[in-house]
């Protein structure tokens, strides 16, 4: 069943040298012998699992060389952004929605420090300081709309508009 197959012996498999990176790429395909025809049943194959390459001869290792040629080898630390200096204003937040909630401004401080929180888990700084800023604007804002209404009430119930 097997006419006409030309078997190539494999050479005696040995530790393959080299670094992982040249070992670890899948052996280049050998062109089809031209004894055999693509009608024919019976392909060459290799098994998946050597790791020697029978079919293309043994070349040196050019990583081996770059590492030899390497004198001071760097170690890479990524840094993240440090996201603990930007603040915010959650307890001020709160405090306006609970207490000085004028026009619904102080549910916005809440909302928007919220996201502050949310980017700053994600390592978001540049999107963190922005909703920051935003939320102490609203704080702000509520805060001091809040305040001047709360004078004015003060103001009217202590000099009443009868006396006028």
């Amino acid at each position: 069943p097997f006419e006409g197959v030309a078997w190539t012996p494999r050479p005696p498999q040995g530790p393959r040298q080299g670094c992982f990176t040249c070992i670890a790429k899948p052996p280049a395909l050998r062109q089809a012998s031209p004894v055999l025809s693509p009608s024919s049943a019976v392909y060459l194959m290799e098994s998946k699992s050597c790791k020697g390459d029978s079919l293309r001869p043994a070349v040196p290792c050019k990583h081996s060389l770059e590492k030899k040629t390497m004198t001071n080898p760097t170690t890479v630390i990524e840094i993240y952004p440090d996201t603990t200096e930007v603040n915010d204003y959650y307890l001020w937040s709160i405090f306006n929605f609970v207490y000085l909630n004028f026009c619904c401004l102080g549910f916005i401080a809440l909302a928007y420090s919220l996201k502050v929180r949310d980017k700053k888990l994600l390592n978001d700084l540049n999107g963190a300081v922005e909703d920051a800023k935003t939320a102490r604007l609203f704080n702000i804002t509520s805060s001091a709309l809040a305040t001047f209404c709360i004078i004015l009430i003060f103001i009217f119930l202590r000099y009443p508009l009868t006396d006028y």
